[in-house]
């Protein structure tokens, strides 16, 4: 299942989603992620969180983005959960259409049972319709 985090930059989104994360590490049985476009919040994750770093990986758009997450799916048949901030960044879809990475990341989620919670810069009214129905929290 995917879960949104919206709202505008600035909002408060990044702290709703390590909330979220903190708390669900405490039930989780499976292993959780947490990507993020730099190490800043590091000491704000419990430690059982895994915290990667996409700039420090050479992806150039969205579809490496999507290949990026496959590959951290393929390589932990224990992954539970996901959590991607400051997604726009770090999926390389600023000013861009999301619908087709929100779609693939909806398929990879069903297909892989990795529930993955998404904090995004973007109001509601921007979002494609399928994706409103995801929205967990607005800021």
């Amino acid at each position: 299942m995917v879960h949104l985090i919206i709202g505008n930059k600035g909002d408060g989104k990044t702290k709703h989603l390590l909330d979220r994360v903190n708390n669900q590490i405490k039930t989780a049985s499976g292993n959780i992620v947490y990507l993020d476009k730099s190490t800043k919040h590091m000491h704000e994750l419990n430690n059982k969180v895994r915290l990667i770093n996409v700039k420090d990986y050479p992806l150039k758009n969205s579809d490496e983005f999507i290949g990026f997450i496959c590959g951290i799916i393929s390589q932990d048949y224990d992954l539970e959960q996901m959590y991607l901030d400051s997604f726009l960044k770090i999926a390389h879809l600023e000013g861009q259409d999301l619908t087709d990475t929100l779609t693939q990341l909806n398929q990879i989620s069903e297909q892989f049972k990795v529930d993955l919670c998404i904090s995004i810069s973007v109001e509601e009214k921007d979002l494609p319709d399928f994706a409103k129905e995801q929205v967990l929290i607005s800021c």
